[in-house]
């Protein structure tokens, strides 16, 4: 169900109510790690925001209609994690992200490739569109006549309404032992379990919603918002 603060508005795009809210985190792992701290309220005026992230599909209208270059095609490589590269491509690995060795550069990997050379998205048209800058997500939301979500948006309506949860559905992780997000289970880098189904992206309306009608909220995929980060 759909919160009381929320209603649907246009096909695709969730109308959120003018509300306070509390935002960031006092745990002290997250304040440190990712500078989510400390607690405070804000105050946000009425928007919209979309059920879910842009699509594979979406994203590929995009393109056919504007014939937009992605900044990874210009730049001819992005990076891709390792246990997702193609055997025949890791020969064509000659570096990794300093800190994150994980994420391996692959030469022409892109949106529409993003494995590299020889993969493509021809059964993941539902996934969330990836190897996207904010330059290009910009772009993207010129022309669907939206705008990226501010840090304090996008959280908001990530809460779905609870007040200081630390997950979009409450405060266990896996309520029921049921999995509610696309995360990592096993041994960091090397060995993912895939329990919840996914070694990598999953689809963009996987998993139930938060109370705002919205999906994955947590896991999956990183996403931009309008803020620069400080």
């Amino acid at each position: 169900s759909i919160s009381n603060k929320a209603h649907e508005s246009q096909r695709g795009m969730i109308s959120l109510l003018s509300d306070d809210f509390l935002m960031g985190t006092d745990n002290p792992s997250m304040v440190a790690a990712d500078g989510e701290g400390p607690v405070r309220q804000i105050h946000l005026d009425s928007f919209h925001i979309s059920e879910c992230a842009v699509s594979n599909f979406d994203f590929s209208l995009f393109v056919e209609d504007t014939g937009y270059t992605t900044e990874a095609e210009r730049f001819g490589w992005s990076f891709v994690f390792k246990l997702l590269v193609p055997k025949q491509t890791t020969k064509t690995v000659e570096s990794a992200a300093a800190g994150t060795e994980w994420w391996w550069k692959v030469p022409g990997a892109y949106w529409k490739e993003p494995e590299g050379p020889g993969s493509d998205i021809e059964l993941r048209g539902s996934h969330p569109v990836i190897h996207v800058s904010r330059r290009d997500a910009s772009a993207y939301c010129r022309w669907a006549g939206v705008r990226l979500p501010t840090e304090a948006e996008w959280e908001y309506a990530a809460r779905g309404g609870l007040v200081q949860a630390p997950y979009p559905w409450g405060r266990e992780f896996k309520p029921n032992r049921n999995h509610m997000c696309n995360v990592w289970q096993g041994e960091f880098p090397d060995h993912n379990l895939m329990e919840d189904g996914y070694l990598s992206t999953a689809p963009v309306k996987s998993f139930y919603p938060n109370a705002f009608g919205l999906y994955n909220l947590a896991g999956n995929v990183w996403e931009w918002c309008a803020d620069w980060f400080s």
